[in-house]
């Protein structure tokens, strides 16, 4: 299978911004694993100003955007170092693509983008994507990197799409507030309902939520592409996912 995983800052780092070692180790050495099987995997990881936010020694995910370019030129160099140096462990050579808007929106562009990532997965390059947060801005930007994962599948003609979270998956209201909240396995776009399921982000160092997976989910699943959220702090869940298995929440893709 040719698979997206988004891995959001919440898994990578610790709440101080500083990197979750083992958290790291053991998604690199599954996400090998499964490269060596013979999957496809593109990897949209976020957190690149949250490591630059706590290699800075700021005690917070800065407001103002000079100070978030800032973070994210700082904390851009130390992801991909340890990208480069734990993918390279287990002998994958990792590609960074950084992107904006206008990559998807330029038709020239958007064709050059999807010929790239198609000549690295030929090369057997894992791409190590995330938006260009040191020029783009909320209001020129993509926002968020659930959706840049989502455009990223669509663009890769990808079979699935994974966003790792920091919950297992959807559930019927919030599980930070309701202990009564149950997990819902599998989940329809076409049912309207389920946005009003989405929330803001719990993570002050990450700019997502179930509001803006729920985004992806729209726009993958109408792609044909199938969509599972599930819990970024168990790596291992990815081979469940890969051999087909129930893990978090499946967004079943359009049949076309």
């Amino acid at each position: 299978m040719r698979i997206v995983i988004k891995v959001g800052t919440s898994t990578l780092a610790h709440s101080t911004g500083k990197l979750n070692i083992r958290a790291f180790e053991e998604l690199t050495k599954v996400i090998s694993d499964l490269k060596n099987y013979g999957h496809e995997i593109i990897l949209v990881s976020s957190g690149a100003i949250g490591m630059g936010t706590g290699k800075l020694g700021l005690s917070a995910r800065p407001k103002d955007t000079p100070t978030k370019q800032a973070a994210a030129a700082v904390g851009q160099c130390e992801l991909m170092y340890m990208y480069d140096k734990y993918f390279g462990e287990y002998h994958h050579t990792v590609a960074q693509m950084l992107l904006t808007a206008d990559d998807f929106e330029d038709k020239e562009k958007y064709a050059n983008l999807s010929n790239t990532l198609g000549r690295l997965l030929e090369l057997q390059a894992l791409p190590v994507i995330n938006e260009n947060d040191t020029v783009s801005t909320a209001e020129l930007g993509i926002g968020d990197n659930d959706t840049l994962s989502a455009l990223v599948a669509i663009g890769a003609k990808a079979d699935l799409l994974v966003l790792l979270s920091d919950i297992d998956g959807l559930y019927t209201s919030d599980p930070h507030k309701d202990e009564n909240a149950k997990l819902i396995s599998e989940a329809d776009m076409s049912d309207g309902s389920v946005f009003s399921l989405g929330g803001d982000s719990s993570s002050n160092l990450g700019t997502g939520g179930m509001r803006t997976k729920l985004n992806a989910a729209k726009l993958v699943t109408e792609a044909g592409i199938d969509m599972i959220i599930t819990n970024g702090s168990k790596p291992r869940l990815l081979y469940d996912i890969a051999d087909g298995r129930s893990a978090g929440t499946r967004f079943k893709g359009k049949k076309k």
